[in-house]
């Protein structure tokens, strides 16, 4: 039966003139997919080792026409400083990873298993916050951030002030609490007869089970985290503290535009690795929308 649900019936299948031309339209969407999404970065790699005048030159040539300049990927690292922007990045991207982990399990843990009188209201009103654009939010965040409530701290020009934002995200809380919905509630009956409380249940139950969707929020912080521009830039306006996306236009003033694509392809290059690596559990942990198998 599952044959049959295709597009195509395996009946269909072996009949020459629908094989042919199906067989066809595959490869051709599957070349037109992967021309779009490694075309821009093998562009850009060779953008990157290439000489200025060849990228203003001849911008769409599939190879460089001169000499091939590697050194340039050693020279955006050492006289645009790179490595050490992207160092900023990396420390960026896990405060903020693991602020977004331990808020969204949390909070997940609380309307999904939980379960108290007001959940329904405050899972609803997490929910409106993703109708508002971020720019809506933006001026009142900041003004938190410059004076936060309760402390009057001013966390500005601290990693505090990109951690703690970005660690709040709806998205992330409301497909987790969704994750935690699709555990069998007849595990936590069992916990609890045999004496585990709240936190014991959280702990030693729902987080083991629940690995392949904090694997998917993690690479979502991440990616979320390194490419974000505009925050970092209005809250940490101390240049030794900034990451590489607010630097790397700060480095195209002083550069060749050759030594600023190498340094967009290395800022580039890790979250592309880090999706390769982790990608099974990525889509794996996207698709587990349903029940979990005992």
């Amino acid at each position: 039966m599952s044959a049959e649900r295709g597009l195509l019936s395996q009946t269909d299948r072996l009949r020459r003139r629908v094989r042919v031309p199906f067989v066809i339209g595959q490869v051709v969407v599957f070349a037109g997919l992967l021309v779009a999404g490694l075309g821009p970065f093998l562009w850009l790699l060779k953008a990157a080792i290439s000489p200025t005048q060849d990228s203003i030159r001849k911008p769409l040539a599939v190879f460089p026409s001169g000499e091939v300049q590697w050194q340039n990927l050693a020279t955006a690292w050492q006289q645009g400083h790179v490595g050490y922007y992207l160092g900023n990045t990396a420390i960026i991207a896990a405060g903020t990873a693991l602020g977004s982990l331990i808020v969204c399990t949390t909070a997940g843990y609380v309307l999904s298993v939980l379960r108290p009188r007001w959940g329904s209201v405050l899972s609803a009103a997490i929910l409106v916050t993703l109708f508002v654009p971020h720019i809506v939010s933006l001026v009142p965040l900041y003004l938190t951030v410059l004076k936060l409530p309760v402390v009057h701290t001013n966390l500005t020009n601290t990693f505090w002030a990109v951690w703690l934002p970005p660690a709040a995200s709806a998205f992330n809380v409301l497909i987790v609490k969704r994750f935690f919905d699709s555990i069998p509630r007849e595990y936590f009956e069992a916990a609890r007869i045999d004496g585990a409380g709240s936190l014991r249940v959280f702990t030693a139950l729902v987080l083991p089970l629940s690995r392949p969707i904090l694997g998917v929020v993690l690479l979502l912080s991440i990616i979320s985290s390194w490419k974000d521009y505009l925050w970092p830039l209005l809250v940490l306006t101390n240049p030794d503290l900034q990451p590489i996306s607010v630097a790397l236009p700060k480095i195209a003033k002083v550069t060749e535009l050759n030594i600023q694509l190498a340094g967009l392809f290395l800022a580039l290059l890790i979250p592309v690795a880090l999706f390769l690596v982790f990608q099974r559990a990525f889509l794996r942990g996207v698709g587990l929308s349903g029940g979990i198998k005992a």
